[in-house]
């Protein structure tokens, strides 16, 4: 192993930087490609780090980049210790570090315990060994029901079908089951087994060693499972996520997971972890941030939440109620690599990009930390493609009925007049990106004073200099009906207009606009910040 690469030189001593950082999601496979396949990977957002200086961040998530088969785009994860050779290896990887923490940029990985791929050895060793073996130990092995050809219980896959797939012993006889919550090739761990968590925290320790400055932890709510495993009346709706009484998440047992990795990552004192939650119950949700859990958890309400101040302002006071109680930060994002990116969401077109200017600066004025997908500073929206291009799991496993994600996933357009622009110095790419998406490149988008990449600039840096930013709390000010504005104890005022009417702002000089004021006058579908 290399040596570690230092922390960027603010971080000692710094232990929670985290609290107000922006974090910038890179997909690593659509981001930028330095090796001319048309897939993204480490090279290539080593060699963007310049920009993403220029664009303000504080840190960097990457989407999973281990080694894997690749049949959930990352999220099978065959090897944990090592980098999959479509993104590069280890010394690409320590290059990345390194060069990152010289620009000040903090770099967290994506970290999959809930299971492995199918390609990982100890379920090979498992496919190789008899029902009842240390081997399948480690996963969720069951007999059928019956004659053993009827699955051990009704459960779904969140990826569509069961939730189940039959093995073939080595006799050549139809055999047990396995679990698999998402897609057959990432059968679920068995986390009753101590054999689990001693692996995840050897990796743990691994990435860290090499200068990792945390991790964003898949499906954190859903490693424990139910006792006996019961079947569930699912209603109508086979694909449930998100649903606090689907008995596949939040089993209380999953909170000593938590506590075991916050032990390891207590050694770490820099090193942060965030996990992902779809829990709705505030309570509940809370736990998972208790002082000796998560650092922080991400909370989905403001990526769900409709375009409009009634919801948007619920979203917001959910969310900072949901860590009040245990102390904890909060967290905010407008969308993700599973979420529908704001732009289509909000309505597409011209309305949908001012609707996602404005909630950008919303996001960037609350307190906590903020997430940032990567794209969404230049506003693209979802991408139409052809059938026969999409790849997700989900596409397959629904019987076509359920489009997936590949739309929010297409790469970034970078420069040029026409695709690849700029992704690739190869000719195609491995989602096509649309020919249309010519103006919304970050070339074109540089200079112009006027651009979403300028106003996300522009924000990025008010937030990290100006004093008026400072303070944990918001307080709400009357507004007139489809608008809001809040304050914040260092002064700061944010005011949403969510209205199909120019407004007029509470007092204060105006520091910054998601659209020109309009006589004086916030314009519909805008957000601005005064002081």
């Amino acid at each position: 192993m290399s040596t570690p690469a230092d922390p960027p030189a603010e971080a000692t001593g710094s232990h929670t930087w985290w609290k107000n950082a922006v974090f910038y999601q890179i997909y690593p496979r659509s981001f930028a490609d330095g090796d001319a396949d048309g897939i993204g990977d480490l090279r290539g957002v080593q060699d963007k780090l310049g920009y993403l200086e220029l664009l303000g961040i504080d840190a960097l998530w990457l989407s999973p980049v281990m080694k894997s088969p690749m049949a959930d785009h990352g999220y099978d994860v065959s090897d944990p210790r090592d980098i999959d050779p479509i993104f590069g290896n280890l010394e690409t990887m320590d290059s990345l570090i390194e060069a990152a923490h010289d620009r000040g940029i903090r770099i967290t990985m994506d970290l999959v315990p809930n299971h492995t791929s199918v390609e990982h050895e100890w379920f090979r060793a498992a496919m190789d060994s008899a029902p009842g073996s240390p081997e399948r130990a480690r996963y969720i092995f069951r007999d059928g029901k019956g004659d053993g050809s009827i699955p051990p219980n009704n459960w779904p896959s969140i990826f569509g079908g069961p939730a189940w797939t039959r093995v073939t012993e080595r006799d050549g006889t139809p055999g047990q089951w396995y679990l698999h919550i998402f897609a057959p090739e990432q059968p679920d761990l068995n986390w009753d087994n101590p054999e689990i968590f001693a692996d995840l925290e050897k990796t743990l320790r691994f990435w860290l060693e090499r200068g990792v400055d945390g991790f964003r932890i898949d499906v954190a709510h859903g490693m424990a499972k139910p006792e006996g495993l019961p079947d569930h009346d699912w209603g109508d709706n086979r694909l449930l996520v998100n649903n606090d009484l689907d008995p596949r998440f939040d089993n209380p047992e999953v909170h000593e997971i938590h506590r075991g990795i916050r032990k390891v990552m207590n050694e770490y004192p820099d090193a942060v972890t965030v996990g992902e939650i779809w829990v709705e119950d505030n309570a509940r949700f809370g736990e998972y941030v208790r002082p000796d859990e998560l650092h922080l958890g991400f909370n989905f309400r403001l990526a769900e939440a409709e375009f409009s101040a009634e919801t948007v302002r619920a979203a917001i006071e959910n969310s900072l109620e949901a860590v009040a109680a245990v102390g904890g930060t909060p967290t905010w994002t407008l969308s993700n690599h599973d979420v529908e990116r704001e732009v289509t969401r909000y309505g597409g077109g011209a309305t949908g990009e001012s609707r996602a200017r404005a909630m950008i600066l919303v996001e960037l004025a609350l307190p906590g930390a903020c997430f940032v997908y990567n794209g969404s500073e230049i506003g693209l929206p979802n991408a139409v493609l052809p059938d026969s291009v999409l790849q997700d799991p989900v596409w397959e496993r629904s019987g076509h009925t359920e489009r997936g994600r590949d739309g929010c996933r297409v790469p970034i357009p970078w420069e040029g007049s026409e695709p690849p622009f700029g992704f690739t110095s190869g000719r195609d790419t491995w989602l096509p990106i649309p020919a249309e998406w010519a103006s919304l490149t970050v070339e074109s988008q540089l200079e112009n004073m006027d651009s979403t990449l300028s106003l996300y600039r522009t924000a990025l840096e008010l937030r990290s200099q100006r004093p008026e930013f400072a303070g944990d709390e918001v307080d709400w000010y009357g507004s007139p009906a489809g608008c809001f504005a809040f304050r914040r104890p260092g002064g700061l005022v944010c005011v949403l207009n969510a209205s199909e009417v120019p407004i007029v702002m509470p007092p204060g000089e105006v520091l910054l606009s998601s659209a020109p004021l309009v006589g004086g006058k916030l314009p519909p579908h805008a957000a601005a910040w005064l002081i």
